[in-house]
């Protein structure tokens, strides 16, 4: 009995998750739901929002810097000493004593650094904003390209699935004609052949299906056990009315958040030289204080000690720099040199970008000249195909001539479905680089 309890234990803990996990509830995703989702979820934009939030704060702290700082203290203390009384002999006193004050400051002149470093952060505040932009695009073009990968391995399935069901009604014919002794053994044996090749190629399909799914789930970055399936659209592909490619340059280098970021920074990087320049300058200062202190050391009662003791304080600094080690040429030589840099930044970026919008105009003339030369070769192929299979039927033609013709269908045929989701995928791409929002 407690051997057969072991067994059991051991049943349910090794089998019970894996069978859980199988037959998590499947839920079926949009493309939106997916873009929804991932820019809720994702860690790396979640982070981009929390450095926006941080650049947030170092705006208000800068703000808050040209208010007057305000500080109080409060200092009581007990002193133990030996003292000599009336008649020479030493004696163990303690003495308490205290003091308190409050004082303010306030920059009055600094050179202008406070002023532009709060125009400082505020374009950083921007910049922030913008590279969490940039970096949504970039999850919105990842999740795209993912998501219709697994539509393009469906219809591929859905093919290749019909393609097996067609050779199994070849190999069946063609049993009954050996058995009748119409045909050979090696016209038998090809057919057989073939279904069990075609038999690899849907197992292929549904391998490369479950990997383009895990590839979206790990863009999503979701839950390993979450059931997940993509809803097919009515209608993938259109025919739009493609844009100029100067246009939709153009149109990219003015809207694209990555080309404002640069631009964004290499304003800060000018402001930078300002702050730096600041140095040179000297600043101007005022502050005011009161303050009192009492001990019982004191012929003086404790409330008349504070009274007495009662001082006010005001005042100006100036602080003129006369000589600061290089440290001011320094720091100016490094602004500049960070403005030399964010200009190099701002012009790679829109190198980068324009390259890239026309390498996206490009794909998308060669993907849809290639639907187009893909449909006309599959329509050929499969009406060669298909006269091939009733030429067999009737005996006016030999099995090796039907799969040349079948195995030139099925080239034609994922050519066409390759061909078809490089289009319906490049176009959106380049759309998208024009601000079009991606929709399926």
């Amino acid at each position: 009995m407690f051997n057969k309890l072991i067994i059991f234990c051991f049943f349910v803990c090794k089998y019970v998750p894996a069978l859980a996990q199988d037959s998590a509830p499947l839920r079926v995703w949009s493309l939106q739901t997916c873009l929804d989702y991932a820019k809720t979820h994702n860690i790396t934009l979640n982070s981009l929002r929390l450095n926006r939030s941080i650049s947030e704060q170092d705006l208000l702290l800068s703000r808050s810097a040209v208010l007057p700082g305000v500080s109080a203290s409060l200092a009581p203390s007990l002193t133990h000493s030996k003292v000599t009384d009336a008649n020479g002999n030493l004696r163990s006193r303690a003495t308490a004593s205290g003091n308190t004050s409050a004082s303010a400051a306030v920059t009055l002149y600094n050179g202008g650094y406070l002023r532009n470093d709060i125009r400082q952060k505020e374009l950083l505040v921007q910049v922030a904003g913008l590279d969490l932009a940039a970096s949504e695009n970039d999850i919105t073009l990842s999740i795209t390209q993912a998501y219709l990968n697994i539509l393009l391995a469906k219809e591929n399935i859905v093919y290749v699935t019909d393609v097996v069901a067609t050779s199994e009604a070849q190999v069946k014919q063609e049993q009954q004609f050996y058995d009748a002794g119409s045909v050979a053994l090696k016209d038998l044996i090809q057919l057989q052949a073939q279904l069990a090749n075609d038999k690899y190629t849907l197992v292929a399909a549904q391998n490369t299906h479950r990997q383009n799914v895990l590839t979206l789930k790990q863009i999503l970055q979701l839950p390993p056990d979450t059931g997940f399936a993509v809803l097919e659209p009515d209608t993938l592909m259109s025919n739009p009315i493609l844009t100029s490619l100067s246009e939709a340059r153009q149109t990219a280098l003015d809207k694209r958040p990555e080309v404002k970021s640069s631009e964004l920074s290499v304003e800060s990087a000018k402001i930078g030289v300002l702050k730096a320049r600041a140095g040179y300058l000297p600043s101007l200062s005022a502050g005011a204080g009161i303050g009192t202190s009492y001990t019982d050391n004191s012929p003086y009662a404790f409330m008349k000690q504070m009274d007495n003791n009662f001082y006010q304080q005001i005042g100006v600094t100036l602080s003129v720099p006369i000589f600061s080690r290089r440290a001011n040429k320094v720091n100016e030589a490094v602004a500049k040199l960070d403005v030399s840099q964010a200009e190099l930044t701002l012009q790679n970026t829109r190198t980068t970008l324009s390259y890239e919008v026309e390498q996206a105009y490009i794909n998308v003339l060669n993907a849809q000249s290639q639907y187009d030369a893909a449909v006309e070769q599959l329509r050929y192929t499969q009406e060669s195909y298909r006269i091939a299979n009733e030429q067999l039927k009737i005996g006016a033609t030999n099995t090796t001539e039907v799969l040349v013709q079948k195995n030139l269908y099925i080239q034609a045929l994922q050519r066409y479905i390759q061909a078809k989701y490089s289009a319906a995928l490049y176009i959106r791409i380049y759309d998208f680089y024009r601000g079009v929002p991606v929709r399926l």
